[in-house]
């Protein structure tokens, strides 16, 4: 394998995970502020300001997983 192909695979590989593991973590974090908000709905407003900061985090790891990966492709 040259190194062109390494890089090649390692982009692949790093988009990969950067997209898939902050997805589900998006996912599990909505489910979980939905099943409380059903459980208690008057505590909505207490519950939606740190549901929407932990998904914004979350969607910063995979913003930065695709800098790494231009990174590792351009570099």
């Amino acid at each position: 394998m040259d190194a062109d192909s390494v890089k090649l695979l390692a982009t692949a590989g790093m988009m990969a995970f950067g997209t898939l593991l902050p997805a589900f973590a998006i996912g599990w974090i909505g489910s979980a502020a939905l099943k409380a908000i059903g459980r208690n709905p008057e505590a909505a407003s207490k519950i939606q300001t740190p549901m929407i900061l932990a998904i914004a985090f979350a969607e910063a790891i995979a913003v930065y997983a695709l800098v790494v990966a231009l990174i590792i492709k351009f570099v």
